[in-house]
């Protein structure tokens, strides 16, 4: 009797085991789940749920239930499909469910049975948008996948990994650098995420190399990248800021996101420093953006106040701080999540959802600014993807750059893709710079177009800006910066079949050092201008027109060859000839002071100069002494050319702004 009671109660035994075995993996389940660690959450629950027995059928539901809820949140797309079809199976799938499961239909590219889950939510009494939408993308998506676009789209392993990258960043004055995040093995530290199963996620840097080429990709040596996670940023327009998306780890806490700041100083960035924007700390703040203008910063949260999910919103910038904080509301944001702000250079907005209709995931819109809200277009196939595709960024005003997409990645891992559409551009590249000297980063460019057009440009490091303009238009830029004269270019822009560059040149003249004048001649030995010099002076005219509040100093200068008392009479006479000129040319007498000073005051050698001239030092003085220590004939001549020179020095910035007395 004893060894027949054995099986038996061997049997019950390892059922009351199993079910404390299942129970304890549901505790740890729900305490990873309470802490955002979906991955570690769902390693339970699966573990909970194999160990519940198939009779106890409400339990195995509502254990499939928790299982699938955390493979959709970490993008395991099969595996949560497959949970849910276990919950309704087990017939504890309520409406929520069934919407999730709908919406991870589409994902799968299953666009019939999406379509027949929708509809059936739709006939149950669910009125959420969100089936409203998810209806419409499930009709659509195959038509649209049919049309396709003039979209390309390629996916770039040299950036990949056999992780998660993504978040792709361009910048540099040529758009030659690019940042992203990775949880590849590079990453710092040693624990895996409770989230994702993979190292927490650091920010990554590769380079072109001068034959246009991208290096390999290397880790940022400095305090900005840590053990935890560092992904999705951005630059201001300077580059010399970047707010990225930062989360901590906490055993006893729930994670939630944050954006913190980093500078730059030199080419190394900063540690990062977390930005308060409000006083939430149980909102997800995300994926930072900030505008064309640098005058606001858009983001993603889930605070209150929103449309739903997670929305768009954004903050201004101020020199003062953080300012005006709102939702930028519909059309964008939606019942459903919007995330993964971007902005191409002409202003228009790029975000990712999973609310409007599209082909599944996260797709890709595109919002243009307009005087009362936003439109919204879908950039269609291949841009997007049954998957969730998200991230971009842009080379310049050129709508070519990269994105992210997990599309065809089982695990749900994002990879890295560029994309280029073709398109007719007309743009326009200017250059500002010193006379005789190097860029001017601080500069504006005013841009004014007969359409309308009123922009202020900044310029990059390397003293450019590029700005996209349109056909039939005449535009004036004016070039200006502090310590600088203004100077003016005018440009008509006429329709092209073919994208095409317009370049202007802004040398800007100091108002505080001598500006020589190029390419003045004189007939030798005299003061008669040659015609060979008209071109020069007809500038200098134009100069004077564009700032009509200076007087000048007009100066000729010469060699220290010949009588002292001759040369300064003859650098007299070459001065007031081209004050003629410029009188002749409606310049105001007044306004100009001409003065010969012969040998007595001798160039000083900028640093530019020394690029063409290498003997030359940086403010060596061409005295008739340092000239007869070069030992070189052609040096001697060289110095004795750069001394027969004609210059102007602004005298005053105030004429004509005060009446007489």
């Amino acid at each position: 009797m004893r060894r027949r009671l054995t099986p038996i109660l061997t049997a019950l035994l390892s059922v009351l085991l199993m079910g404390c075995g299942a129970d304890q993996a549901i505790r740890k389940g729900d305490k990873f789940y309470a802490l955002g660690e979906y991955y570690d959450a769902a390693t339970q629950y699966k573990k909970a749920y194999s160990q519940t027995p198939t009779k106890e059928r409400a339990l195995r539901g509502q254990r499939a239930l928790k299982m699938a809820d955390c493979y959709r949140r970490i993008n395991q797309t099969q595996r949560a499909m497959a949970a849910y079809n276990n919950a309704v199976r087990y017939r504890q799938a309520d409406t929520t469910a069934m919407l999730y499961l709908a919406q991870l239909q589409l994902k799968n590219g299953s666009y019939k049975e999406a379509e027949r889950t929708f509809r059936a939510l739709q006939d149950s009494g669910m009125r959420s948008p969100l089936v409203r939408s998810g209806l419409e993308s499930a009709r659509m998506a195959p038509k649209w996948k049919q049309e396709g676009s003039k979209y390309t789209v390629k996916r770039e392993n040299l950036f990949n990994s056999r992780r998660a990258d993504y978040s792709p960043m361009l910048f540099g004055d040529d758009y030659d650098q690019l940042l992203f995040s990775s949880t590849r093995n590079q990453a710092q530290g040693d624990d895996l995420s409770g989230i994702t199963g993979t190292k927490n996620a650091d920010i990554f840097w590769v380079q072109k190399d001068e034959k246009g080429r991208w290096g390999k990709v290397q880790t940022i040596d400095s305090e900005l990248n840590t053990d935890q996670d560092e992904g999705a940023c951005c630059l201001t327009p300077d580059e010399k800021t970047m707010y990225l998306t930062v989360c901590k780890t906490d055993p006893s806490y729930p994670r939630y996101a944050q954006i913190a700041t980093s500078k730059r100083a030199d080419a190394s960035w900063g540690k990062a420093t977390v930005l308060d924007i409000t006083r939430d700390t149980l909102s997800t703040f995300a994926h930072p953006a900030v505008s064309p203008d640098g005058e606001w910063l858009y983001f993603v949260s889930d605070m209150p106040g929103g449309m739903g999910g997670y929305d768009l919103w954004r903050v201004q910038l101020t020199q003062a701080g953080l300012g005006a904080l709102e939702n930028i509301g519909a059309p964008v944001n939606t019942a459903g999540d919007e995330m993964f702000p971007t902005f191409r250079p002409n202003g228009d907005l790029y975000f990712s959802s999973n609310g409007h209709p599209g082909m599944g995931g996260l797709d890709i819109y595109i919002a243009q600014p307009m005087e009362n809200g936003w439109t919204i277009d879908h950039p269609g196939v291949p841009l997007n993807s049954q998957g969730d595709d998200f991230g971009m960024t842009f080379e310049g005003l050129h709508n070519r750059g990269f994105f992210c997409s997990n599309r065809g990645d089982a695990r749900g891992w994002d990879h890295i893709y560029s994309f280029e559409k073709s398109e007719v551009m007309q743009t326009v590249k200017g250059w500002v710079y010193e006379q005789e000297g190097y860029e001017l980063p601080q500069a504006l460019v005013y841009m004014v177009g007969n359409d309308g057009t009123n922009l202020k440009l900044s310029v990059k490091g390397d003293g450019s800006f590029t700005q996209e303009i349109n056909p039939n238009v005449d535009y004036v830029f004016l070039g200006t910066c502090k310590g600088y004269l203004n100077h003016k270019e005018e440009l008509r822009v006429e329709p092209v079949t073919e994208s095409e560059e317009y370049v202007l040149q802004f040398p800007l003249a100091s108002i505080t050092a001598p500006v020589l004048i190029e390419n003045i001649f004189y007939d030798f030995d005299k003061a008669t201008l040659r015609p060979e010099s008209t071109a020069a002076l007809d500038q200098l005219v134009l100069l004077l027109n564009e700032n009509p509040n200076v007087t000048i100093e007009l100066s000729a200068h010469c060699d220290y060859r010949g009588p002292a008392a001759y040369n300064k009479a003859l650098s007299q006479r070459r001065a007031e000839a081209v004050v003629d000129y410029l009188i002749a040319h409606g310049i105001a007498r007044d306004r100009l002071s001409p003065v010969g000073y012969g040998k007595e005051k001798p160039k000083t050698v900028k640093k530019k100069l020394t690029e063409k001239y290498p003997f030359l030092k940086e403010n060596d003085v061409l005295t008739e002494e340092f000239i007869k220590t070069l030992k070189d004939d052609e040096q001697q001549e060289t110095c004795n050319q750069l001394n027969r020179r004609t210059e102007f020095v602004v005298l005053r910035t105030t004429y004509g702004l005060f009446k007489k007395d």
